[in-house]
């Protein structure tokens, strides 16, 4: 018989000891996690630790998402396949132009027609958001030919557009004072389509519930910003949103916000910088915070404790360089406030502008350009087409006015007037008229010493909005030529009767 060696017997020592603790250990670690503290001060070891459970938190995104995975929810380019190629020509001969056409095959985007240059802005109208948004709303009518279809606001900005839409039998939801909609006249069974400015979530779990087929034309962009503020919810952050309150996109991305504020320009983001670093509890201010953003934060809003983390996201038609300057106002502001260092905790932003919003203001400054460069032909001035409740179209305004360049904003072809008038959109939002729309400085040149007056080339810039077709911009400038070429027969026969 072999009895073992002492080195044996304290190798086996070790070894049982060492696997009670791995058993003992393994009992309170599961997938790598500690599930316990190690050592603990309950005197029996072997009684087995309670199941912690963390209750999984429920965002506004996920209850979004249930409703759009359900089988009775339209949306993406590739859900009404059978009508597509049948609608896109549709729509080609309603909108596009051969004016438009002739001037982009042109490098320098310019054409020449009956005493009138027309420089086109390089980037204008549709955008490819828009086209899609057209091409569902079309599809969705020619697919549920039988069926009764609404449509929660206008589809886009743009009146042609929206009267087609009316021809084919598609009833428009109306609006209250409160921008409340009556949806008691949508029954089951029918089709409700959503604008492409989205929709809110409030109004998609009501069609949800009234069992109705929902063909959803909401801008890819437009969803990228309720991602955004999904992040921001994740964060603990509240959302500044760079947009108007009442417009039909913000309405729509606030109702995917926990907690949000709207500041409609920098003049309001200054406002709540300045309540940021200066404003003290008790101190009154609050209550004069939330006077002035009654209607444009969350109904739950406290400014001393929903702008100590903030994020910022926009109406995705703004202007641009006006929310890089909010950015930078409120990431100096949480800098200062918190410190450098904690500025990740306390400021998030992420850039939400539109690439066809953006592309569009760049291609307009451009034309700007031509004015102030002494090597160019001035124009006398530019024409933005696009709907008066257009925010893109309006900020395309805001450009060369700011530069000092005549423009005028018109939504249809029918604002040039044969009267010489014009109907037209200020930077301030009044529809006013403006007679003569063609001045005598646009029109003729005249001889100091003689007083011989000579007929001058009109120089007109043109630009569109993101909602706007071609064929309207061609109708509009079909009518400015016609008011040149009227000018000028009206000037000869008055010259034939004084001789």
């Amino acid at each position: 018989m072999r009895f073992p060696t002492a080195t044996s017997i304290i190798h086996l020592l070790l070894a049982a000891q060492f696997t009670e603790a791995f058993q003992f250990g393994s009992r309170y670690l599961r997938n790598g996690r500690r599930t316990q503290p190690l050592f603990s001060t309950i005197d029996d070891q072997d009684s087995k630790p309670k199941a912690i459970t963390k209750e999984k938190k429920i965002y506004i995104k996920n209850e979004r998402e249930q409703i759009a995975r359900k089988k009775d929810f339209y949306r993406g380019a590739g859900v009404f396949r059978d009508v597509k190629a049948e609608v896109t020509q549709d729509m080609k001969e309603q909108f596009d132009s051969d004016l438009m056409n002739k001037m982009k095959e042109n490098p320098n985007y310019m054409i020449e027609k009956d005493g009138v240059e027309f420089y086109l802005a390089k980037d204008h109208g549709f955008c490819w958001g828009v086209e899609r948004s057209i091409n569902l709303a079309y599809s969705a009518v020619e697919t549920f030919s039988e069926s009764k279809v609404h449509i929660t606001n206008e589809l886009i900005h743009n009146p042609m557009v929206n009267d087609r839409l009316h021809t084919k039998d598609v009833n428009f939801i109306g609006k209250d004072e409160d921008n409340g909609k009556d949806f008691s006249q949508i029954e089951e069974g029918d089709v409700v389509m959503l604008p492409a400015f989205g929709a809110t979530l409030e109004e998609m779990k009501e069609l949800d519930a009234k069992k109705v087929k929902v063909v959803d034309t909401t801008c890819p962009w437009v969803a990228k910003v309720w991602n955004t503020v999904h992040t921001h919810q994740v964060r603990g952050l509240t959302s500044v949103i760079h947009g108007k309150y009442a417009h039909e996109e913000t309405m729509a991305t606030k109702s995917m916000c926990e907690t949000y504020i709207c500041v409609k320009n920098l003049e309001e983001a200054e406002y709540v910088s300045d309540f940021i670093l200066t404003a003290k509890e008790g101190d009154g201010r609050a209550e004069k915070f939330m006077e002035k953003f009654s209607k444009a934060c969350s109904s739950h809003f406290d400014p001393h404790r929903h702008l100590k983390k903030i994020g910022l996201a926009n109406q995705t038609t703004m202007y641009k360089k006006e929310t890089r300057a909010i950015g930078q106002l409120l990431q100096k502001t949480m800098m200062k406030t918190f410190g450098p260092d904690l500025i990740n905790e306390h400021y998030y932003e992420f850039d939400t502008i539109c690439d066809a919003t953006q592309v569009r203001q760049d291609a307009v400054d451009e034309l700007c350009n031509m004015h102030d460069d002494p090597e160019q032909v001035s124009l006398d001035f530019i024409l933005v087409v696009g709907g008066f409740d257009s925010s893109n179209t309006a900020h395309l305004l805001e450009i060369p006015d700011a530069r000092g360049v005549t423009s005028f904003h018109i939504d249809a072809a029918e604002c040039v007037q044969a009267e010489n008038k014009l109907k037209h959109r200020t930077v301030d939002g009044e529809i006013t008229t403006r007679a003569p729309f063609l001045t005598e400085d646009m029109l003729w040149t005249t001889d100091a010493d003689t007083g011989e007056r000579t007929k001058k080339v009109l120089r007109v810039g043109v630009t569109s909005g993101a909602s706007t077709p071609d064929k309207e911009v061609q109708d509009a400038l079909g009518r400015i030529m016609m008011l040149n070429k009227l000018s000028e027969a009206g000037y000869k026969l008055k010259e034939e009767k004084e001789e």
